[in-house]
């Protein structure tokens, strides 16, 4: 996709805006309008449920998608945060509604998910137990071809304030395909040779293990505002850069602070979509891309 893109730029002469505004009009559905809540020459933020935008995306156009959705976590328990003690609680987008209405509920983006997805292309889903197990069903349900499970270990993770079970300091990544019988992206020499600071855990020269040590989001990545279940920018940065080339489009469905558009900008050539049902989050997110794009400088340390 790179090369034919760049050739289209120059024998066209047009803009990388333009390019990506005829990539959006290609994958969204064009009897259905949906005006985007901020759109640029690589990222596109729509102010929507993620059903509803996966709904009007053309089936097998998107090349990678990254879902944190929601944990089912916000239980009225407690948590460490800063040194202080602080409620669980997200809101009620995080709530739990039992079992069943949770699989549904898994089971029904996952599946629109799969819809939009490429045939060689791959998803990944982040979470605690609260959610990721039933994460996995689903994927295996809807014949996803699971690669990996990634342990993010968070080496400055928070301490358990009930001293009743093992603090929780990692979360899991399943990394799964469309179709098993697609060769999928997966850029290994990338990860076996490149340069991962943050990570104490990983080995020069060596190939990536399955177990990620990347600290939680750095203060600087909250100067814009942050988002209860922010994702830091090592993480999805090394994500991207392990499932995707350039000129690929990069979707998620649930935008929250915009950690994945940050990174698919700041690693440059690829193509954003995301979903926000909070208009706050939206704007937190456009906050947080005319930040990197105008000082991109600030996040020389994590790319």
């Amino acid at each position: 996709m790179k090369g034919k893109n760049h050739l289209y730029i120059v024998e066209n002469q047009i803009s990388p805006q333009n390019l990506f505004k005829n990539m959006i009009n290609d994958i969204i559905k064009p009897e259905k309008e949906m005006k985007p809540y901020y759109s640029s020459e690589n990222s596109v933020v729509f102010n929507r449920d993620c059903l509803e935008v996966l709904s009007r995306i053309n089936e097998n156009s998107v090349d990678m998608i990254f879902a944190d959705p929601p944990y089912m976590l916000s239980n009225n328990g407690i948590t460490c945060q800063n040194g202080r003690m602080v409620t669980v609680n997200k809101g009620k987008w995080d709530k739990s509604k039992g079992f069943e209405e949770d699989i549904q509920f898994h089971n029904t983006w996952i599946t629109a998910c799969r819809k939009v997805l490429k045939p060689e292309g791959t998803i990944w889903i982040s979470g605690t137990y609260h959610s990721i197990y039933q994460c996995g069903y689903i994927l295996q349900k809807n014949d996803f071809h699971i690669l990996n499970d990634i342990v993010w270990f968070k080496p400055n993770a928070a301490p358990n304030l009930s001293c009743r079970f093992f603090t929780a300091s990692h979360e899991t990544l399943i990394w799964a395909r469309k179709d098993k019988k697609s060769k999928h992206i997966f850029n290994y020499d990338l990860m076996k040779n490149g340069l991962f600071p943050e990570d104490k855990m990983k080995k020069e020269n060596t190939q990536m293990r399955s177990v990620w040590s990347v600290p939680t989001p750095k203060n600087g990545e909250k100067e814009s505002g942050k988002h209860p279940t922010q994702k830091p920018l090592d993480l999805l940065l090394r994500i991207i850069k392990a499932s995707t080339n350039n000129g690929n489009i990069i979707l998620d469905p649930f935008n929250g602070s915009g950690t994945t558009g940050i990174a698919s900008l700041l690693l440059g050539n690829r193509y954003y979509v995301g979903a926000e049902v909070d208009t706050n989050y939206c704007k937190l997110t456009v906050n947080r891309l005319l930040q990197a794009k105008k000082e991109p400088t600030l996040f020389e340390n994590v790319v």
